[in-house]
């Protein structure tokens, strides 16, 4: 029998498969991911 996720867990794994794409295509184009940081904006290269 399988678990059903709650609406939370389903809201997690969510934010995390559209985070790993976020940062794949940013990996992709080179371009800068800007983040916040300690209340800066902070842009980062992801390798």
């Amino acid at each position: 029998m399988k678990k059903q996720l709650s609406l939370l867990d389903k809201a997690e794994l969510a934010m995390k498969k559209a985070i790993k794409s976020v940062l794949e295509k940013h990996r992709k184009s080179g371009r800068p991911l800007a983040i916040w940081e300690n209340g800066r904006v902070r842009k980062i290269i992801v390798k």
